[in-house]
């Protein structure tokens, strides 16, 4: 059997940007994505601590060191520049190996940084 489990997060996060005029899709700086064992492409819930939305997208790389948290066409309405957001990723596996997995969670500071 396999259940989805928690794999990383990025726990308060300050968006930084809001783009309404692209296609979709979060923006995050690399070096947060590295941290968090994150990649390009992949399926992440948003939750907005500001106002209660929740909701899923996919992440585009953001430059390298740049703090970097956009929120790209229709997410741009979810959240303000400025919001805290926790971002979430889940996978799929063995039941078994999941009791012992570890997820990646990634507390940024000041300027999302790490």
């Amino acid at each position: 059997m396999y259940i989805e489990v928690l794999k990383s997060k990025l726990h308060c996060a300050k968006v930084t940007e809001a783009n309404l005029n692209y296609m979709g899709s979060i923006t995050i700086d690399e070096d947060l994505l590295d941290a968090a064992n994150m990649i390009a492409g992949e399926k992440v819930q948003i939750v907005n601590n500001n106002n209660g939305e929740r909701f899923e997208t996919y992440i585009i790389k953001g430059e390298r060191g740049s703090g970097c948290i956009c929120l790209n066409g229709a997410a741009a309405r979810k959240a303000l520049v400025g919001d805290i957001v926790i971002i979430i990723s889940y996978a799929l596996m063995d039941f078994e190996e999941a009791k012992t997995f570890e997820p990646k969670v990634i507390f940024p500071k000041e300027g999302n940084k790490l």
